[in-house]
């Protein structure tokens, strides 16, 4: 597994996610309800266990902004070959550790997401989980471009984004629209479906009452418009997008 330097990070979108894996954004200050990143949940997010379940992953996958690495873990347990992809050492540091203690054979490369260019196998499926809506709009174009050159034709791409409606959404920069996607996608990738789903996070209701009471630059919400599970987690609304390599 290539360990890359400690120290070295590539920028997405306006943050600075290495510092916030090292928890340097601030949030370790504050008294909420869990340590560390908000979508760290520690396993895989349910949305993707379920596209597993149903058989929508083949062939060789890339996990791009994989973070931590769990739903590469998850997948490779079940015997795929994943390889994962983030901006952050810190976060993949973390997903190496992870990786070895379910005894995965998942390979993590530390590369800037937008142009790949450390990534020289061609894969069937790609998996964005929660990454498109954290880079500029021109990134969004160059990462579309670098997808497509790193996968096979007839490929697919299932990419999961903060939507731009639903109860509890969280509003610009982060939130997309289904004209964005398409307007940055549809250039390489032959978009099939679009509809809403779900992902859970690590905030409470009460973490974002904190949150948008304090000048955190977190987005303003109003956590009583936000869906929870049993566990009291926030869900958050999520474009579920699937395409197919042109």
């Amino acid at each position: 597994m290539e360990q890359g330097n400690a120290q070295e990070s590539f920028a997405v979108g306006e943050a600075n996610y290495d510092a916030l894996y090292r928890g340097k954004s601030g949030l370790d200050e504050m008294d909420l309800s869990f340590d560390g990143v908000p979508w760290d949940i520690g396993g895989p997010q349910p949305a993707i266990v379920e596209l597993e379940r149903v058989g929508e992953f083949r062939g060789a996958i890339l996990d791009v902004g994989c973070g931590t690495g769990d739903n590469a873990v998850f997948l490779a347990q079940r015997g795929y070959v994943v390889t994962g992809v983030d901006a952050s050492s810190t976060a993949l540091e973390n997903a190496r550790e992870r990786a070895g203690q379910c005894d995965t054979e998942t390979l993590f490369v530390l590369d800037d997401v937008t142009s790949l260019g450390k990534i020289e196998s061609l894969f069937d499926t790609v998996l964005d989980s929660a990454l498109y809506h954290c880079l500029g709009q021109e990134q969004r174009r160059r990462y579309s471009a670098a997808l497509h050159r790193v996968t096979r034709p007839g490929a697919t791409l299932h990419l999961f984004c903060f939507a731009d409606e639903g109860p509890g959404c969280f509003p610009a920069p982060f939130q997309v629209s289904m004209e964005d996607l398409r307007a940055n996608l549809n250039g390489e990738w032959e978009i099939s479906s679009i509809d809403i789903a779900r992902y859970v996070s690590r905030l409470t209701r009460a973490d974002l009452e904190l949150l948008t009471s304090r000048d955190t630059g977190f987005p303003k919400v109003k956590p009583s418009e936000s869906e929870v599970n049993d566990q009291g987690q926030v869900l958050t609304p999520v474009w579920r997008l699937r395409a197919r390599r042109r």
